[in-house]
């Protein structure tokens, strides 16, 4: 998406970014269990060290340092992202919006900033940080919908325990992917949150300069799509992974250089951030 969307002269600056994110990932997730805060630890320090001394061995410490300058990303970005991550290794769950909330600030948000925040803009960095800040609450509880099978696999429970308590579900329900009037609204009202997010994140797409608008628009309409999927799937999502349409995503890809279609919301949002009832997953 960012080959066939970005702007040439900043690809580089995305792929930097995103590398290293995903590097990190791999460092916090491959092997085993009993050795990962190790190996983070050791890959930590080796960031905190480029941070440090402006300067690498590390291929993509290296890259990224270039463009975290040319960009003018704060250190800060990567500084909470390392502690957020740290704190993840052990993810202890949520027991009710004010600790999600928490995990977004200090663990997906930074991580979104580390990557989309390379990108130029037209407001201040605040505002921009802000309707980043919406992108990460949206994109976080998507992935947390589309990776519930997964998550509940490894032990995770990724849904404030608040909210399960809410709609009369326990745990036992999500692991056994029972199809009850709880799970059911449990699983809508957290799409309903994340459609709200994503809704509101739109603002983003006119904050960047035009060349910049096609990604920021296709990135959004992909979010806006997976989550037609979740909503569609219903309880459905603790049994089974969402997967996306591949002719939806073509074209969001072919229109998303039209600015009047991509940027609508959802026919499945009620524009108020709440799913209206599934009709058809192609949304745009």
């Amino acid at each position: 998406m960012v080959r066939l969307l970005a702007p040439p002269e900043w690809q580089p600056h995305a792929a930097a970014g995103t590398a290293l994110l995903v590097f990190t990932d791999d460092v916090c997730d491959r092997g085993a269990a009993s050795g990962r805060l190790k190996r983070f630890e050791a890959w930590s320090g080796r960031v905190q060290a480029a941070l440090d001394s402006g300067t690498s061995s590390h291929p993509l410490l290296r890259a990224y340092l270039h463009s975290a300058q040319a960009c003018g990303l704060p250190r800060r970005w990567m500084d909470t992202y390392l502690a957020g991550t740290r704190i993840d290794l052990d993810f202890p769950g949520f027991d009710d919006e004010a600790d999600y909330q928490r995990y977004i600030e200090t663990l997906t948000w930074p991580g979104v900033m580390v990557s989309t925040g390379l990108m130029p803009r037209l407001v201040a960095d605040e505002s921009f940080a802000d309707s980043c800040r919406l992108i990460a609450d949206g994109f976080q509880r998507i992935d947390f919908l589309t990776d519930f099978p997964e998550d509940l696999r490894s032990g995770r429970l990724t849904l404030p325990m608040a909210d399960l308590d809410r709609h009369g579900v326990n745990r036992a329900d999500l692991e056994a992917g029972r199809d009850t009037p709880g799970v059911r609204a449990l699983i809508g009202a957290t799409a309903g949150l994340a459609r709200a997010s994503l809704t509101a994140a739109q603002r983003m797409v006119d904050q960047v300069p035009d060349p910049y608008r096609p990604l920021a628009r296709c990135l959004l309409g992909l979010y806006h799509h997976r989550l037609d999927r979740v909503v569609a799937m219903g309880a459905a999502v603790t049994r089974q992974p969402v997967r996306e349409d591949p002719l939806v995503c073509l074209r969001l890809l072919a229109r998303s250089r039209r600015p009047e279609l991509p940027s609508q919301p959802s026919p499945m949002d009620d524009g108020a951030g709440t799913p209206a009832r599934a009709s058809s997953p192609l949304h745009r």
